[in-house]
């Protein structure tokens, strides 16, 4: 009896505790009034399942070590690998927006621009996987990869054999691969494969209970990179998939992605960033990764000059948002998105909404059809703001259109693994490429237009007569956007 008097005066002791404590993690986080708001007061009113849910997704939290591993070795590789010669760029011939989109990743995201690398676009699948594959052949040194997904099936399995064929000759391999988004492939007997074959496979972030505690479980790495002796690198949107075997009979269609291969100084910060990945999950020392594959040594090769911006938890804070907010700002006449999932934050759509209402062509290309609910209905609610005011939005049918683009003008560029959501933004770890260069620029170009061919128009009239429940299901899952 004595216990349940006292019941009442217990547990409002610890509802009062446990708002403490989430309000003052929430006011040092300092996060937008509004979200703070919204924590303070589901908390007040449901405290054990505030709070819960709070910990689990409320916050950025990585692990100290994680954290520690991502300060200390970005920079000695950075450093080691874009050497002076790399960054002298000639900006008379850019746009005057190029050089202050230059300074902004220097100050916001430590990523400088570097002077002299080729390309060469690729958009078919098939191609992809079996250029990757031969440039693997011809690896004679190092072999490093890191990609959110891998699916075993297709043409996706000549890469694997290429790996373990390098492997087999000496090549030094190191593959890095999402524990949660290629969660099946884990369980599959290829990472067998691989290991017993001397490559060094490392699974990225991994999930579990325990690790609750330390850090948030729902933060990815959706980076899709690939570099060869420190000579090529490839990247862009595409896992390391064959779609003609990845979620088949899902009703979307195959996916649709595009990849770019690169030489010259480009190679050297996308090399940084993925060794800056594996440093993390393996804390395998940082000298020992520069001398073995030679980053010191690379060298401009062609005319294009490009940005290399990672971003994700513990590494560059708003840097990748902030550097696609300059580049849509710099618009003047015409400005082309590619995007799987178009749920942006409130900046990125005023930024949209400004630079249409300025005179800009702007058109948004989408697949009719994703792989999330929540996702197709939360971005439909977005439309009636882009189209009012002149946004030409783009519904692809030609399956699910996952390459993530944006094209300014056809001088400047951003492509590589970032949707314009607020999860790609703020909860994973990304990369992308901002290229100042008219030539990738009118390539990009080129390949934004063949999606249009294949696209419906969305026609702001019809638009507007689509029912009520679906603007109202639109609008409520609006609310979860930050969390798609």
């Amino acid at each position: 009896m004595d216990v349940l008097a006292h019941f009442p005066t217990v547990t409002t002791v610890l509802h009062v505790l446990i708002v403490v404590v989430v309000a003052a993690r929430v006011i040092n986080r300092r996060p937008a009034p509004g979200v703070g708001l919204a924590w303070l007061f589901l908390t007040a009113l449901l405290p054990f399942v505030g709070a819960g849910v709070y910990f689990l997704i409320g916050e950025r939290r990585i692990s100290p070590q994680r954290a520690h591993r991502l300060r200390t070795s970005s920079v000695e590789l950075y450093d080691a690998a874009v050497h002076k010669g790399l960054t002298k760029v000639d900006w008379a011939r850019h746009p005057p927006a190029a050089e202050s989109m230059d300074l902004l990743g220097r100050k916001i995201g430590g990523s400088l621009t570097v002077s002299g690398s080729s390309f060469e676009m690729f958009s078919e699948t098939e191609k992809i996987l079996r250029a990757i594959a031969r440039d693997i052949d011809a690896a004679e040194t190092s072999v490093l990869m890191e990609f959110y997904i891998w699916n075993s099936g297709g043409a996706a399995d000549e890469v694997l054999e290429a790996v373990i064929r390098a492997a087999k000759r000496g090549v030094s391999c190191r593959v890095l691969v999402d524990a949660l988004g290629a969660r099946p492939w884990w369980r599959s007997e290829q990472p067998k494969r691989l290991r017993k074959a001397g490559v060094a496979l490392t699974a990225a972030l991994p999930v579990g209970l325990l690790r609750t505690f330390v850090g948030r479980t729902d933060l990815r790495l959706h980076r899709k990179v690939v570099i060869l002796d420190g000579r090529v690198a490839w990247t862009g949107s595409m896992n390391m998939v064959d779609p003609r075997f990845f979620k088949q009979g899902k009703g979307y269609g195959q996916w649709v992605d595009a990849m770019v291969r690169l030489e010259g100084a480009v190679v050297a910060p996308l090399a940084a960033t993925m060794l800056g990945d594996w440093v993390a999950e393996t804390n395998e020392p940082v000298h020992d990764l520069v001398t073995s594959i030679g980053l010191a040594h690379i060298e401009p090769k062609g005319g294009a000059d490009v940005q290399v911006v990672a971003s994700g938890p513990g590494e560059s804070g708003e840097a990748l948002l902030q550097m696609l907010l300059a580049l849509v700002n710099a618009a003047r006449r015409s400005l082309v998105l590619t995007t799987p999932y178009l749920v942006p934050d409130d900046s990125m759509l005023r930024a949209l909404r400004a630079a249409a209402g300025r005179g800009v062509a702007v058109s948004i290309i989408i697949p009719e059809k994703v792989d999330s609910f929540l996702t197709r209905y939360a971005s439909r609610s977005y439309y009636d703001d882009l189209l009012d005011i002149g946004v030409e939005i783009y519904r692809y049918r030609g399956g699910l259109l996952h390459t993530k683009s944006i094209m300014v003008d056809e001088t400047m560029s951003m492509f590589g693994t970032v949707n314009l959501d607020m999860r790609s933004l703020w909860l994973n770890y990304e990369v992308a490429l901002f290229v100042y260069d008219p030539a990738f620029a009118t390539e990009l170009h080129r390949l934004q237009k063949s999606y249009i061919g294949d696209s419906e128009l969305i026609s702001a009239e019809r638009w507007a007569q689509r029912s009520f429940p679906e603007r109202y299901l639109e609008n409520t899952l609006r609310l979860a956007s930050p969390l798609l």
